[in-house]
């Protein structure tokens, strides 16, 4: 219970100090003259003042209310490694039990996860976020459990009203080994030297070791194993070996002793592109489809295209003599000899044997497929004839043997289960689109025997094999047993996706890894992973998921077209994450495979520094075990030796108010009377 006399006069403000401005110059002058009733008109003037102001007493009855500290508890990514979580907890609970000790006071905990996406611990957005929720004036102190690992500095509020204490987890001994990745291109050239830095960078107490062994693997080949120095910017040159997206693992082993090992490793993804894409183009004579191959080449800049057609044999006898010939001599040594591995592709347009290229050249063709080089047939009549190109060295690498039959018919061509499934060929048939009448027909197509292991992906006439891929060595070959593919260009009946299935035979052979047969990808947007496997198997393995922090998830796949089976998954949190299916293996990082959380993983206060200052709190080590809670006054220190401070508010909440008048204004006016009356009298009776 509390009172308090308030006023309310019965006349404007204003006229009330009015009137007792001049009642004072009456009473001032009554004084000077010595007049002898001076004070009693005095009194009386202020007996009528004050019933004019009408005082009335307050009195309130209030209810105490509590003070309130704040608690924020950091549980994002670099809180939950280590023993962390148990010092959090422990930490949190000593504050409890100090807080339950004191009087009319209690704790309000307000606990911080990982931002959305790779923002790191918002600290201070989560204070501002709770100070917000809570009234100001019961506030009395603000305590944080953290690593002092935050990354909202900036959002700090202005002003604070109350203490701001840290208690920090960890250990004085903890030590950190990081990965870094320093100024990686999105692409690089196709056999020219790239160069990124790598970075092994010790926090903390390490160790002090000079060098850690490094393991580096590109597409989950074999792994490269280095020796690198630690803490030391490292050049390290790349040549990427092949086109399309090349994924690059670093990654070094956990120590022992080491906070934790997410931010081992480092996936790297980067496009192979080709400086020029060098194709040869040999023609054995001229016909229709030869502009055909030569406009589909030539309609792609990147690609260098060196193209012969043989116009005059050597066993064409005509008389005209040889000096009088402008024709261009094929410069057969240079291109199969001493220049072959400089090609990427060499494609065989309707060619038959006539002795232009010797056993020799051929022999070299064979090796250049066998070491890594593609070669495309496309065959006309003359494949079926003893002339063919089968019936030499190439025997071993073209994948049809031809009959000698030739069909002269029209057909159109169509998939084969197989085809329907292999990445070359798999949706062709709605390349041209959905409103298209179909494909055009072909005329012409070659008998031929696909040996055991070649894959056949489209079917002509009576279901022959009329495009048949295979696997030589290390190159890749394909036959392709008609040569009308140019009917579709001119778009006969219709036409059909020649542009399409060349550029998707190109980059097979061309070993792009979007083509292969068998693999295993991620389509990433956000945390959502889609997972696809691709294989020309009726079914699949599950996909086992190695999460960030080494716990597993195993994921059924659904076939969702031939050949494709796949899955949509939410992932936990951001990070590297690892998938297999026994048979293939891939990495994906969402965000950065280190996340922000990880980058200092070493407890410090130091940027929680200023604001502890600022408000005089404390900086407390969770190792050190209980904290006293004293109470200190406005502006005095809030933190020493073993105990940290806070202000009591003394807020209230009022219950009931109750006004009653000091007098009635009669007895005012009563009281004022007599005094003049008195005043009066003691003149004059003078």
């Amino acid at each position: 219970m509390t009172g308090s006399v308030i006023l309310d006069p019965l006349v404007p403000e204003i006229l009330l100090w009015i009137a007792a401005g001049v009642a004072a110059l009456f009473v001032i002058y009554a004084a000077v003259r010595r007049m002898p009733g001076w004070w009693l008109r005095g009194l009386a003037a202020i007996a009528l003042l004050a019933g004019i102001a009408n005082p009335s007493l307050q009195r309130e009855d209030r209810d105490a209310l509590t003070d309130i500290i704040v608690a924020v508890v950091d549980e994002s990514a670099s809180q939950r490694i280590s023993d962390r979580p148990d010092q959090t907890e422990a930490a949190l609970a000593r504050l409890q039990a100090e807080v339950d000790a004191q009087d009319n006071t209690e704790l309000h905990v307000t606990r911080l996860g990982d931002a959305e996406g790779d923002g790191g611990t918002l600290l201070m957005t989560a204070v501002a976020e709770a100070l917000a929720e809570e009234p100001t004036a019961r506030v009395a102190g603000i305590v944080t459990i953290t690593d002092g690992r935050l990354h909202d500095i900036e959002r700090a509020p202005e002003t604070l009203p109350a203490p701001l204490h840290t208690i920090l987890t960890g250990h004085e001994d903890d030590w950190d080994r990081r990965l870094i990745v320093k100024n990686a291109p999105s692409f690089a050239i196709i056999g020219e030297p790239v160069e990124l830095t790598l970075r092994i960078e010790d926090q903390g107490a390490a160790p002090g070791v000079a060098s850690v062994p490094l393991t580096i693997a590109i597409d989950g080949g074999a792994p490269m194993e280095f020796d690198v120095p630690v803490n030391q910017d490292l050049p390290l040159p790349i040549t990427l070996d092949h086109g399309g997206t090349n994924v690059l693992q670093f990654e070094t082993p956990t120590a022992e002793g080491e906070l934790t090992d997410r931010n081992n490793a480092a996936v790297l993804q980067m496009n192979g592109v080709r400086d020029r894409l060098r194709v040869l183009l040999v023609s054995g004579e001229p016909h229709p489809g030869e502009r055909t191959w030569r406009n589909l080449l030539k309609s792609d800049s990147s690609v260098d295209l060196v193209h012969f057609t043989i116009l005059r044999p050597p066993d064409k006898q005509d008389g005209v003599p040889v000096d009088e010939l402008s024709l261009i001599a094929f410069p057969t040594r240079e291109l199969f000899l001493e220049k072959i591995d400089e090609f990427d592709l060499i494609i065989f347009d309707r060619y038959r044997r006539r002795g232009i290229l010797p056993g020799l050249y051929l022999d070299n063709i064979r090796d250049y497929v066998e070491n890594g080089g593609a070669l495309l047939v496309s065959s006309g009549s003359e494949y079926a004839s003893a002339d063919s190109l089968f019936r030499s060295s190439l025997e071993s690498v073209i994948p049809g043997a031809p009959t000698a039959r030739v069909y002269e018919q029209g057909f159109t061509p169509e998939l084969s289960d197989l085809g329907q499934r292999h990445p070359v060929t798999e949706g062709l048939e709605m390349a041209t689109g959905e409103d298209a009448p179909g494909w055009g027909r072909w005329f012409r197509q070659i008998e031929v025997e696909a040996p055991e292991g070649s894959q056949v992906l489209m079917e002509g006439i009576d279901e022959l094999p009329l495009l048949v891929l295979n696997r030589v060595g290390e190159g890749r070959v394909a036959l392709m047993a008609s040569d009308q593919i140019w009917l579709w260009n001119r778009g006969y009946e219709g036409g059909g996706p020649q542009l399409e299935l060349l550029r998707r035979l190109a980059h097979w052979m061309m070993k792009e890894p979007e083509l292969e047969e068998e693999a295993l990808w991620v389509e990433p947007t956000g945390l959502t992973m889609r997972v696809i496997r691709r294989t020309l198997s009726e079914e699949v393995n599950d996909v086992t998921v190695t999460h960030p922090d080494g716990t597993e998830t195993v994921l059924g796949l659904e076939e969702v077209s031939p050949g494709r089976f796949a899955t949509t998954w939410e992932a936990p949190e951001i990070g590297l994450y690892r998938l297999s299916d026994g048979e293939e293996e891939t990495v994906i990082a969402l965000g950065p495979s280190a996340p922000r959380e990880f980058e200092q993983t070493i407890a410090s206060g130091d940027a929680l520094a200023p604001l502890v200052e600022g408000t005089r709190g404390g900086t407390f080590v969770a190792d050190d075990g209980a904290i006293d809670l004293r109470e200190v006054r406005p502006g005095r220190p809030a933190s020493g030796r073993g105990w940290m401070g806070f202000i009591p508010r003394g807020a209230y909440l009022t219950a009931d108010i109750t006004v009653t008048p000091v007098l009635p204004a009669w007895l005012f006016l009563l009281v004022a009377g007599s005094l003049v009356v008195g005043a009066w009298l003691r003149e004059g009776r003078r």
